[in-house]
């Protein structure tokens, strides 16, 4: 996901022998293996602390928690990652797929603002989803002002699918925006598993969806 929309929105992307790099508003690096071998990790530690000593904000996700990049003054916050098999799901009450460019500039300003997204403020619309990205494997889902979520198919056939940026204004938090979101998401990938990594907050909902957790990414910041 990182990379599809890194490239949509012209940022660099660098797939290294165990993990992929990117470069946009922050410097963003993905382990891919959980046995990544001493020299991998010695580049990725380089990496991180040279973009940390330029002043760069970086990330670091390891969903498998083989890191310990505490020497370089950053700290883990675990996320639980998520999936959920095909299953009966309700009809999504309100919710649009987004398949013009005006209607993603409008779901694109509710997870700016909503999420919140920081380092896209003063926020210009169109540099977080670019409109290119409505032609490629993603789908755009928005009920009405109060709330959005990006989807992607990984994987081909018998692949899986993947929620992100599932989005509620704060004044519109508790009405069931985010449940109607992920029913529109699940009818959409109705015959694979679907993914994604929850907040704490968002957990309570997923897992009565039917979600399970398979374990603790940390996110080094």
């Amino acid at each position: 996901m990182w990379s599809t929309v890194a490239r949509a929105r012209g940022d660099g992307v660098a797939d290294h022998a165990a993990f992929t790099v990117i470069d946009g508003r922050r410097f963003r690096i993905m382990l891919r293996t959980a046995t990544p071998g001493d020299s991998a990790v010695e580049e990725l530690t380089e990496l991180a602390r040279a973009r940390r000593e330029e002043g760069r904000t970086v990330v670091v996700e390891d969903p498998f928690r083989v890191l310990d990049l505490g020497a370089l003054g950053m700290s883990a916050g675990l996320l639980p990652v998520m999936a959920r098999e095909p299953g009966p799901v309700p009809a999504p009450d309100g919710v649009e797929r987004v398949t013009t460019p005006a209607g993603l500039a409008g779901a694109e300003d509710l997870v700016v603002h909503a999420f919140p997204l920081e380092e896209y403020q003063p926020y210009r619309p169109g540099t977080v989803f670019p409109p290119e990205l409505l032609g490629r494997a993603t789908a755009f889902f928005r009920k009405d002002t109060r709330g959005a979520c990006l989807t992607m198919a990984h994987g081909g056939v018998g692949g899986v699918g993947g929620a992100y940026w599932v989005t509620t204004r704060p004044e519109h938090r508790s009405q069931g925006i985010g449940r109607a979101l992920m029913h529109a998401v699940l009818r959409h990938f109705d015959d694979v598993p679907v993914t994604l990594t929850a907040s704490r907050a968002g957990r309570p909902l997923y897992e009565k969806l039917g979600f399970v957790t398979l374990g603790d990414a940390a996110w080094w910041r």
